[in-house]
């Protein structure tokens, strides 16, 4: 039973009884209640404030988990870095130099995937900058090894027709010169024998009885077979490929026809005294890349290293050219 209120009355010196009326317990009620459904939304804004729903405490561990996860794809991806590096480099300082390549472009290396917009989507994740960096990692990585791949690949043949290449370089002396007593006026400048004048001679001199067999040096194709009274006389030119061609001058005969295919060690002429030749003697030079190289330096076939330098010594001795 509800407690009565009493207000007192000074005229009469005595207390007398509070009524309420309905409306007025409507409005108390009506008061109560709103008072108590404010309490209980600002109590469950603070709780969600302060604490996490068992969800939300369920997501923030993944992302945890996921955030650690990165942080160590991070590393490993730094170690496969250093190992591209590595392969890069011993690629374009060893690999390719073996072969006589150009190395890759750094450009090329270097080159990314696509556009900035393609990493729009990763702005929204919790992490953004490290997930941007991440994958913009990723994809340089990815473009490099699809390039190192290719790379490769090229090496693979190259690797392949290696044997070939070295087959086709001119390796070994184009007459018979064991004991090197043939050897004659080498690479340099010399005193022209006709003009008495110093003039550059792109080549070595090689004496021997006309009729001498001259070797082809490397594997190659006949370009060309010249007959002549001026100059070089009767030539050949032997083209091996790769940029390599070898020309044998002053000849007295040929055992070839142009367009033929040569081995190394075939007999392709005849040691002569044609053109513009003092004695018999046969003219040899090596052509790399449009320009004459000195021929000595290619005779690593043949040589030992101690007839090497005496084959230097013999020809630079010698004052004046037979042609």
């Amino acid at each position: 039973m509800a407690k009565a209120k009493y207000k007192f009355n000074p005229e009469s010196l005595s207390y007398s009884r509070i009524e309420t009326t309905f409306r007025q317990k409507l409005l108390k009620t009506i008061g109560y209640s709103v008072s108590f459904i404010i309490i209980s939304i600002v109590g469950v804004i603070v709780y969600s404030f302060l604490f996490d729903s068992p969800e939300v405490r369920g997501l923030k561990r993944q992302n945890s988990e996921l955030m650690v996860n990165l942080e160590l794809f991070n590393k490993q991806l730094d170690k496969i870095v250093l190992t591209l590096q590595d392969m890069q480099q011993r690629d374009d300082n060893l690999y390719r130099t073996i072969f006589e390549a150009e190395p890759i472009n750094s450009s090329v290396r270097e080159a990314g995937i696509g556009g900035t917009d393609r990493y729009n989507e990763l702005q929204k994740m919790a992490d953004p900058v490290l997930v941007f960096q991440t994958a913009k990692r990723l994809d340089k990585i990815t473009r490099q090894i699809v390039v190192q791949s290719k790379s490769y690949d090229e090496l693979i043949k190259m690797a392949m027709n290696k044997e070939k290449m070295l087959a086709s370089i001119p390796a070994i002396q184009p007459i018979s010169n064991k004991d090197l007593k043939r050897t004659a006026s080498g690479w340099g400048f010399r005193i022209h024998p006709i003009y008495k004048i110093r003039k550059f001679h792109y080549g070595i001199d090689f004496t021997a009885p006309t009729g001498t067999e001259v070797y082809a040096t490397g594997d190659g194709t006949i370009e060309r077979i010249e007959s002549s009274q001026r100059g070089y006389g009767n030539f050949v030119i032997v083209d091996h490929g790769y940029g390599m061609k070898s020309l044998y001058a002053h000849l007295h005969g040929f055992n070839v026809k142009q367009g033929q295919k040569v081995k190394r060690g075939d007999v392709i002429a005849f040691v002569g005294c044609t053109g513009v030749s003092t004695a018999p003697h046969l003219h040899y030079e090596v052509i790399r890349n449009g320009q004459k190289v000195n021929p000595i330096n290619y005779f690593f076939n043949d040589l030992t290293a101690e007839e090497y330098d005496r084959m230097i010594e013999i020809s630079m001795s010698m004052g004046q050219t037979f042609d």
